[in-house]
Order: structure tokens, then sequence, then C-alpha cells
């Protein structure tokens, strides 16, 4: 299909984005959401999917973030944050957890990003700095054994630099490994022979063309 410009209305909030995460990820998928911008995924998953969501904590069958007397303090999601469980759910060790994930039985990760390359390597768990405290959590076994990486994250750091760069210069989470990328201005496809923009708010290709350091293709 073509890009489709949405030039009359964006950027996008974290709230839209993770519509959007949700209305692509296919029906019947086994998912984690990585921590951050990722986890609001789960809010908008379609009734009747059959989306499973997994977390490295130990649960398969997660459901939304919980509120009120939903919260449960021993039901938590990898980030800490309180959630429900759908009928069905199940939970196990954590090495089980792990082995799910570096077992290649997962379909799709989403996960967050300080930097993602045209050719699709990942770095999200450390920027170099000195004084960073690294988190590198799972999202290394994510990376590696997910049939599908997805990346949710703001196309522009605080200081304005890109961070869809044509060589990530932090270090890496795992190489080659995402397929789609989604900001709050655009959503691109990565790891090919080049960047294909699917789909825009608020701008267009050509003027991203002229803030981003990677050559942009629209879609066909």
């Amino acid at each position: 299909m073509s890009t489709v410009e949405h030039v009359e209305r964006g950027p996008l909030s974290r709230t839209e984005m993770a519509a959007i995460v949700a209305r692509d990820i296919p029906d019947g998928s086994f998912v984690n959401l990585g921590i951050g911008q990722p986890t609001s995924v789960a809010a908008h998953l379609r009734p009747g999917s059959g989306i499973t969501l997994h977390t490295e904590n130990g649960m398969l069958g997660m459901g939304p973030e919980a509120h009120g007397d939903d919260v449960d303090p021993d039901l938590t999601n990898a980030g800490k944050v309180p959630v429900t469980e759908l009928p069905g759910a199940a939970y196990f060790h954590q090495a089980d957890s792990f082995a799910m994930m570096r077992g290649g039985h997962l379909d799709v990760c989403v996960l967050g990003a300080f930097q993602v390359s045209a050719g699709g390597d990942i770095a999200n768990w450390h920027t170099g700095a000195p004084d960073a405290i690294p988190a590198v959590g799972g999202a290394m076994d994510l990376a590696g054994g997910a049939k599908d990486v997805l990346v949710m994250m703001n196309l522009f750091a605080k200081d304005g630099s890109a961070k869809l760069v044509p060589t990530c210069t932090y270090p890496l989470t795992g190489v080659g490994c995402v397929s789609r990328v989604y900001t709050e201005v655009a959503i691109f496809d990565v790891g090919g022979p080049e960047v294909v923009v699917l789909e825009t708010w608020g701008t267009t290709v050509a003027e991203l063309a002229t803030r981003l350091p990677v050559p942009l293709h629209p879609a066909d």
C-alpha cells in the first residue's frame, strides 16, 4: 500500500501510539510487551483477538493494567506495574519464562529504544554515559528470541537528535532484529534494503527526510 500522510493531525499521544501498535499485532499471537511505553499496548488489544500476553517475570495470559480494587501487589508485570489476569492465565518460574523467550516461542515483542538503526539493530539498555544505570532486563533475550520485534519510541531525543539512525552509537541490545518502528510522527519499516515510511501524523515523508540522517522511501 502507499504511504498514508495524516498531515491534519499529530503528533500522536502515547495512548494513540499504543492503539496503533495494538492494531497491527496479528490475531492469535503470543506477545511480550517491554517495560515503559510498550506496556500501554495491553489496554488496546482487540476483544476476541486471541492475543496472549507473556511477561518475563513468569505469567502467561496477562490482562490490562490494574486500577483501584483490582490492584493485587503480588500480580505485576516485569516493570512492577500492577496488572490483571485473564481467564486461563498461568504462572511459572522466571527461568521457564526466559526459556520461552529464548526458545523462539513468542511471535511478537514490543520494545522501547534509545536508538534503532536503518538495518534493524536496537540499543535500549544503556546510553554509554558514565553516570547512566544499565537496564538489560530481558531485552536481549526478547530481541534474539521473538519472531518479530517491534519498537515503540519517540522519534527524537530531548536534545532534538534523531533516534532512527544509520548506525547505533549506544551499546547494542540486538543486531538486525527490528522489523518496524512506531513513533509519534511516523511508522517505519526497517531492516531491509531501505527505510520505508508507512504512515505519518502531522508531517510528511519529505519533511521527515530533512530531519533524519537516514534515506527515507515512501511505501509503494
